[in-house]
């Protein structure tokens, strides 16, 4: 069979897309991004205490006195596990999503239950849209519309819409045709027995659509932290990166919490809005004999009123909050070079750019700027710093690791400039495994490691130089497998083989913390496969120099010793996750001169 290049096709479609389409791109990013902002500045922005006891109002309405009391006790949790700001983010994240995907789906619903030929065509539609991995909805909303949030919204509307339109035009063709029929009997239109009879008697179905479309959306959101969503996304991808157990039980514990509470609201919201549900409801209060109070449920009014006095107080809180905000913001020191300016700093989680990135997000807020950071994957990374979503980063290891990027996207980027290196590539395995110094003493060991070097993600350059040229060259080909994983499963599989004692090699580099924590040994490489060990660089945006004039100066003169940047690495390593940025703070306390030196102030 002639090999069909349907991928090249897409690639080609794509292109032409970016090229002619752009305006159309830039239109929705800023309507989704500005109903984002909108919805976020109302959940994020009041007191945590305030908005929970809110959240809790609205159960009390739909569900009764213990549900209320278990939404307050579970955001409050959220709150003391410092989520809460990651966590609105993801609950807005989510509203603005299954608004859309509903107000989409549900006509799209009633117009396959009554056209046949409309339902013929969408079945196949909402089917690939419903099996294809949800990864592959973030690519072409990163190539479209950069990092951030709008592809995550983009993403989640095409995976959640599915269940919307299908459980809409079940829950219409149930409904008895006889009803239908005598509806048309007595002269009512065909709109009238759309409103008048099926949606309320598919409305039980279409909300469980709904619910779903929630749920999913939330799985989603969660997955769009990758390309730079935020929110808990966020904070889940970081842990599975680096390997933080407690930092992912506490933010899947907060995405528990979210779906818990969107999942009894949207089901108890169907008793409120459909007859039979009142009507079931009804019953259940009426044969309550014992704690009824437990079943009581205020009033519309009277809830609303509730959430409206909490709301008001919670803004006046908020209010008063910017104002000291603004007053501490106005006494600017000699050093407030930035005056507020917005740098968006995006990094790799690998320890040298989660240094490097912190400590520069510490010290420009001293300096006076305001910054943005996000962790991404470096195909997004690369991507959002050539379309100007991300500022600069300082982790492009070049001219071998991230070569292809760079090949990719180096007439939309600007070089500032080396300021760690030489570094290396090697391959490495624990001290305990002994006859194994050099790369040429794996030949015939296969068995010993179970023919596997554990590497890292596939798109590395590290691996394409392991894959072409250092199995090559030591005559390891047949003989061992380059098992492609991510950083954060080597290095799981590392700790793992350690604790057994068992033979191991994976691919690693230097500097990395891995050799501060493991007794390890760097595999010789006396045939020079690895080349010449790389420089790390700081990367930014082609008009960068423009924006930023007096820090593309400091960028550029940046440099870190090898004591320096382990030194800063370990403080960040005994901080833990989420405590980046104090570490930092900590190490650049014990290490006072370190703003002066990279980012001087002219007298």
């Amino acid at each position: 069979m002639p090999r069909v290049s349907f991928g090249e096709w897409v690639e080609s479609a794509v292109d032409w897309l970016q090229s002619n389409l752009t305006w159309i791109f830039d239109a929705i990013k800023a309507v989704l991004g500005g109903m984002y902002d909108g919805v976020n500045a109302v959940l994020g922005g009041g007191e945590p205490l305030l908005m929970a006891a809110i959240f809790a109002v609205i159960a009390f309405w739909l569900r009764g006195v213990v549900p209320a009391a278990l939404t307050f006790v579970g955001f409050a949790l959220i709150d003391s596990l410092a989520l809460w700001d990651e966590a609105m983010a993801t609950l807005s994240l989510v509203v603005v999503a299954a608004v859309i995907t509903i107000v989409i789906a549900v006509p799209m619903g009633i117009w396959a239950a009554r056209n046949n030929r409309v339902s013929a065509a969408l079945r196949p539609v909402l089917d690939v849209m419903q099996t294809m991995p949800a990864f592959v909805y973030l690519i072409p909303g990163v190539m479209f519309f950069g990092v951030g949030v709008t592809p995550g919204v983009i993403a989640t509307i095409v995976f959640a819409m599915p269940p919307g339109v299908r459980m809409t035009e079940l829950g219409i063709r149930q409904v008895d045709s006889e009803l239908v029929e005598a509806a048309e009997a007595f002269g009512t239109t065909p709109k009238d027995t759309l409103t008048r009879v099926q949606l309320p008697l598919a409305l039980p179905t279409i909300m469980a659509g709904i619910n779903q479309v929630i749920m999913l959306a939330l799985s989603m959101v969660v997955i769009g932290g990758m390309a730079g969503a935020g929110g808990l996304g966020e904070k889940v991808y970081a842990a599975i990166t680096q390997l933080q157990v407690g930092l992912a039980a506490e933010s899947g514990i907060a995405v528990v919490i979210l779906a818990m509470y969107l999942d009894r609201m949207t089901g108890a919201l169907n008793e409120r809005v459909s007859p039979l549900g009142r009507r079931a409801a009804a019953k259940v209060a009426a044969g309550a004999r014992r704690l009824k109070f437990t079943h009581y449920k205020p009033g519309t009014a009277v809830a609303m009123t509730g959430v409206v006095v909490l709301a008001l107080v919670a803004g006046g809180l908020n209010i008063a909050g910017s104002g000291s905000d603004d007053a501490r913001k106005g006494q600017a020191s000699d050093g407030n070079v930035g005056q507020g300016q917005k740098i968006n700093l995006g990094y790799i989680p690998w320890d040298e750019g989660i240094a490097s990135t912190f400590l520069w997000k510490e010290i420009l807020e001293q300096r006076g700027y305001t910054t943005g950071i996000t962790q991404l994957d470096a195909g997004p990374l690369y991507s959002g710093v050539a379309r100007g979503d991300i500022d600069f980063q300082t982790d492009s290891w070049l001219p071998t690791t991230h070569k292809d990027y760079w090949d990719k996207y180096s007439d939309q980027l600007d070089d500032l400039g080396s300021w760690y290196g030489p570094t290396s590539l090697e391959l490495t395995v624990p001290s305990y495994v002994e006859g194994i110094d050099s790369l040429a003493d794996l030949k015939g060991q296969g068995k010993k490691f179970n023919g596997k070097i554990i590497g890292i993600e596939a798109s590395a350059g590290m691996m394409g130089t392991l894959n072409k040229k250092v199995l090559k060259e030591y005559g390891l080909e047949g003989e061992y497998k380059v098992v492609s994983s991510s950083t954060s499963s080597m290095l799981a599989e590392l700790n793992r083989s350690i604790k057994k004692k068992e033979p191991v090699v994976v691919t690693l580099w230097s500097p990395h913390w891995a050799y501060g924590k493991h007794d390890l040994k760097k595999l010789e490489d006396p045939k020079g496969a690895w080349g010449e060990g790389e420089q790390i660089h700081t990367v930014a945006k082609k008009d960068f120099a423009q924006d930023f004039p007096e820090f593309t100066g400091w960028l550029k003169d940046f440099k870190l010793s090898e004591a320096q940047l382990a030194s800063l690495e370990v403080e960040i390593q005994k901080g833990g996750a989420g405590k980046e940025k104090e570490s930092a703070r900590t190490w650049m306390d014990a290490n006072p001169d370190v703003v002066d030196q990279l980012a001087p102030v002219g007298s």
